[in-house]
């Protein structure tokens, strides 16, 4: 089977590949000249390297795991000891600690919350394991059923008071959503606290050991070529084009640089691209349909990725931290967590900017200039002195719609890989599967992805030209 894939990333690499296992050729169609899409990365005038967002691999990854295993390339990740941590505003320049230990789950996590005694009193402590035991034992089924309240709305039905969100999880939200608890479903944070409360290593980080576009995703696209499929950069999606019956006729690509537009054919396409790009190129036919409405429930969450090189260095910690700052939500010093990064010397600060609404408009020197008031205060050894570290130069990134905002009652509208269109499929985080816009969401919706298309009844018969003409299940999620 030929199956037309418009999007190169996380989504719609990860879909290719799990078509190649099965015995089938995917054809992949990236509309930009990078591989990634949300996690692409560039090399500027001095060869240094700038990313999409700071991207963190959790333990609680299994399918992105699997894909790297499969691949060959896990020792590409550089795992950091299994350890939250947090600036202090009030105590500038010290951490807070959640260092957990090597025992089996969900004591570790248990242990490494009770010893942390800057961040939540016992009273609170108590009150928050009280409030997460329904999730645990009811399992997803309650998870789900949260979706109807904003985090903050669920710590206050739980007795847990704002301190509690303050303190810990305004940064959590913001890491993982790029919005605040006041905004996003509880949904999202209880199905992140179940991973890590079930899984040993669930919270346990690591860092790629150089950029997302060459370490993860170019060996993605050297295994689909391999099988005998085919990755296309500079190829933007302009039309869907269909037959009389509404199935799909057809991708047209628009041509770049003055060449002639092009129409790619196949027994089955699928749309990789963002919940937002969808909306735009969604057939007019299909606009009347309950399956594509329920898409306009759904947008991107702008997103500000900074990276700043600085003329010394301003810490040696090798790890993501919380920011609990107004402005930022997370950050690393990459020149230490980041093999290919390495600058024994100098430092290169990576950190995200969120929320992001009311920034995505302003100008870089704008947001440099925020930045560099709250680093101020993060580093103060460094820049309250009479010789106080200079930037060197910097990069700001913008996504304005990244993966789907995660706000209450939008699990309603995450829809299903599988469309009304009998040879019209869709991967991409926002799609339905048990994780969160992230990676692993991708990897995971690309993968069930595959999955449906292989178990599709309406894509049997002759038109299927798999190599052995009898394709293999695709792994278990």
């Amino acid at each position: 089977m030929r199956v037309a894939i418009a999007g190169a990333g996380l989504a719609g690499l990860s879909c290719a590949k799990y078509l190649i296992d099965a015995g089938h050729t995917p054809i992949v169609l990236e509309s930009r000249d990078v591989l990634g899409g949300l996690v692409a990365a560039w090399k500027d005038e001095d060869g240094d390297w700038y990313e999409t967002g700071l991207h963190a691999f959790f333990g609680a990854y299994p399918n992105m795991l699997q894909l790297m295993a499969e691949l060959g390339i896990e020792d590409r990740l550089q795992w950091k000891q299994h350890a939250l941590l947090f600036n202090q505003p009030d105590k500038p320049g010290v951490l807070s600690r959640f260092d957990v230990p090597d025992i089996p789950a969900p004591f570790n996590v248990i242990v490494s919350i009770l010893r942390n005694n800057d961040m939540l009193t016992w009273e609170q402590k108590i009150r928050f394991a009280i409030g997460l035991t329904p999730a645990i034992v009811r399992g997803q089924k309650y998870v789900e059923d949260m979706d109807q309240y904003s985090f903050s709305e669920w710590l206050q039905r739980q007795g847990i008071g704002e301190k509690v969100s303050s303190d810990v999880f305004i940064a959590a939200c913001k890491a993982l959503t790029f919005i605040n608890p006041d905004d996003v479903s509880s949904t999202i944070l209880l199905t992140a606290l179940n991973r890590f409360l079930q899984e040993r290593y669930g919270s346990k980080i690591a860092f790629l050991d150089g950029s997302p576009t060459e370490r993860l995703c170019q060996p993605i696209v050297d295994y689909i070529t391999a099988g005998g499929g085919e990755v296309h950069l500079q190829k933007p999606l302009k039309e869907i084009q269909l037959h009389d019956d509404g199935t799909v006729r057809g991708f047209l690509i628009r041509g770049l640089d003055g060449a002639p537009d092009t129409v790619i054919t196949a027994d089955a396409y699928v749309s990789a691209m963002s919940v937002d790009v969808m909306k735009v190129l969604t057939p007019a036919p299909w606009k009347s349909m309950a399956f594509f409405q329920k898409l306009e429930g759904l947008e991107g969450v702008p997103v500000i990725n900074l990276h700043l090189w600085f003329d010394r260095k301003l810490t040696d910690v090798d790890q993501l931290l919380f920011s609990r700052s107004d402005l930022l939500s997370v950050y690393a010093d990459m020149s230490v967590t980041c093999k290919e990064y390495a600058d024994p010397d100098r430092s290169m600060l990576e950190l995200v900017l969120a929320p992001a609404k009311d920034w995505i408009d302003k100008s870089d020197d704008e947001i440099i200039a925020a930045t560099m008031t709250d680093l101020e205060r993060l580093f103060p050894q460094h820049f309250g002195t009479e010789n106080p570290a200079k930037l060197r130069k910097f990069k700001v990134v913008k996504t304005p719609r990244s993966v789907y905002t995660a706000t209450p009652g939008r699990q309603a509208y995450r829809p299903d890989q599988v469309t009304p269109i009998a040879n019209f499929f869709l991967s991409g985080s926002y799609t339905m599967q048990r994780y969160l816009g992230s990676m692993e969401g991708a990897v995971l919706s690309g993968k069930l992805t595959a999955q449906a298309l292989v178990n599709s009844q309406s894509l049997t018969g002759d038109s299927i030209a798999s190599k052995n003409n009898q394709p293999q299940p695709v792994a278990n999620v």
